[in-house]
């Protein structure tokens, strides 16, 4: 799915159940802390041979995180009014630039 498709469905989504004008930007940002929090359990204190194991032996939870913080971030960029697709763009030019190969 393209990031552009992905936002549009998510403000479907949001349209569908009356939450598009009722939101709380600071509540969104400490849930996409919270998910990175849960993603931070499966994988501290231990060095990083063992994080990829438990990567790749808990891939749901890892594919479950990723999922929960793109949903959240393209939600945000609905309620801001941000393209999403042109904030990546934006700064993969600007890493390029700042780190070229």
């Amino acid at each position: 799915m393209k990031i552009k498709d992905a936002q549009d469905k998510i403000k479907e989504f949001d349209i569908a159940r009356g939450w598009e004008s009722s939101w709380n930007l600071k509540d969104l940002m400490l849930n996409i802390n919270e998910e990175v929090g849960e993603a931070w359990n499966l994988i501290k204190w231990i060095d990083d041979e063992k994080q990829k194991k438990i990567v790749h032996e808990k891939k749901d939870e890892v594919s479950d995180f990723i999922g929960d913080t793109l949903f959240l971030l393209l939600k945000i960029a609905n309620q801001t009014n941000v393209d999403a697709s042109k904030s990546l763009q934006n700064t993969l030019d600007e890493y390029e630039k700042r780190m070229p190969p």
